[in-house]
């Protein structure tokens, strides 16, 4: 049994951005969810750039087999054009995206993920998280570091470890086939809606909504009424038997959509429409090829064909040597972006490593129990956890089995205080326990010239 796609795709800018970063696409063989970052300049470019460079990819004329290679190589496509970019202008520098894109062959389903945006399975009434979020937080919590709900509060929780157009290079992508099986329901989307909206009313929603289009907007609602802090983009596709009438319409929201449209308009002389329209005949265009460029040119006339006036070339002459200024200003600028940037990434490894020294963990040091500050990893040859205290008792020969396991493992705690009282009641707990045995265990505080050094506890 073959099967089709039933689909939908909803983007919002939410109640606080000025512009809209996300892009999305739905068709017949392939869905795509990118949020873009780098300000209002660069995001709302890189998740179109990459939407336009997978959209080619819809056609039923692909083997199972070759759907990973084909999406690898169409998302290091879009990766070399935005580093390209923003090698290119400064203003654009730091310019970036999440990126999903599931593409159909028959019964096979091929999934490629790099960001924090989302990929959710609803199968029989259970939904399920596909992706893992690349983030920093993601890492500290599949460490043992963070909580769940830790993460969730956590400040640094939008900070991204991979995406596209960062970093010259291969893209490090998470990929996936699986069986297309009729009945399931899919969505992606962008932190905007998984960030404000919890995972049961998400799955509540697409659970309960049948028709894909409604329960977009179902969700898209929810975001926004939670405060709507982000863009909110969200694809929704349900796998059905092929006997159903196919869907074979083609879907583009977001950034990618408004910048469609801008093409089109310029093209034409018509007005954008709406976002959502189909946008086949410019399919793979971006603003360097020959049919965008000559969009630029009939863009120069007005809507019957004839020549502008006098005074509206002046305008566009005008329009041209700012342009030529600005390309000059960007060069001369070029050299301080690039200090600009150093300093920044030298500046976020410092923020970086004064949030790890507001963290503690315990674990067993020199045979003792200790409690350490900061979290148990080196950066070359700086150690990010530092000793506070260590315990005479109990004794970790004293400790059974199970607690001497989860020290070496250690245990991450938010406070000193929080890592002293998991000394005293979680781990005294598991000592073998004799009469005489005392409820607060013996701590020593090693010496230390820090001044920066957690005040040691009175004795």
């Amino acid at each position: 049994m073959t099967t089709s796609l039933r689909y939908a795709a909803r983007s919002d800018v939410g109640m606080v951005r000025a512009s809209n970063q996300d892009s999305g696409y739905a068709g017949p063989h392939l869905m795509v969810l990118c949020d873009g970052m780098g300000g209002p300049a660069g995001g709302d470019i890189a998740s179109a750039v990459a939407v336009e460079h997978l959209m080619p990819l819809d056609a039923d004329s692909h083997q199972a087999g070759e759907l990973l290679g084909l999406l690898r190589d169409a998302v290091q496509e879009a990766h070399t054009s935005l580093v390209s970019l923003s090698a290119q202008d400064p203003d654009l520098a730091g310019l970036g995206t999440t990126c999903i894109a599931v593409m159909r062959s028959g019964n096979k389903l091929a999934m490629v993920h790099v960001g924090d945006s989302r990929a959710y399975l609803l199968r029989d009434g259970e939904l399920t998280q596909v992706t893992t979020d690349h983030t920093f937080v993601e890492y500290l919590v599949e460490t043992g570091r963070l909580t769940r709900e830790q993460a969730r509060r956590h400040p640094q929780r939008s900070v991204l470890l991979r995406v596209l157009g960062d970093a010259e290079g291969e893209v490090q992508l998470d990929e996936s086939i699986r069986e297309a099986v009729p009945g399931d329901r899919w969505l992606l989307c962008s932190d905007g809606l998984s960030g404000p909206v919890s995972a049961e009313t998400i799955g509540e929603v697409l659970a309960g909504v049948d028709d894909p289009g409604l329960a977009g907007d179902q969700l898209v609602d929810l975001a926004l009424r939670a405060g709507g802090p982000d863009n909110v983009t969200a694809v929704v596709f349900d796998v059905v038997d092929d006997d159903a009438q196919p869907q074979t319409d083609a879907q583009i929201v977001g950034s990618a959509a408004n910048r469609r449209n801008r093409l089109t308009r310029a093209a034409s002389g018509e007005s954008a429409g709406s976002p959502d329209a189909p946008v086949e005949a410019l399919a793979g265009q971006t603003a360097s090829t020959p049919a965008a460029k000559a969009a630029a040119l009939v863009a120069a006339l007005d809507e019957n064909g004839t020549p502008l006036s006098t005074e509206e070339e002046e305008a566009v002459a005008a329009e041209a040597r700012l342009q030529a200024d600005r390309r000059r200003r960007m060069r001369r600028r070029s050299l301080a972006s690039a200090v600009i940037l150093v300093v920044a990434v030298v500046g976020a490894g410092v923020l970086g490593y004064h949030w790890t020294q507001t963290q503690y963990y315990v674990t067993v040091s020199d045979g003792k129990i200790a409690i350490f500050r900061g979290i148990p990893q080196q950066v070359g040859p700086i150690s990010l956890g530092n000793l506070v205290e260590t315990y005479e008792e109990p004794a970790v020969e004293d400790l059974d089995a199970r607690m001497r396991a989860r020290l070496a493992d250690t245990v991450s705690q938010p406070s000193l205080e929080a890592a002293r009282e998991y000394v005293d009641r979680t781990v005294v707990s598991y000592a073998e326990q004799t009469p005489t045995a005392s409820p607060s265990p013996a701590r020593t505080t090693p010496p230390t010239d820090s001044a920066s050094a957690p005040a040691s506890p009175s004795q």
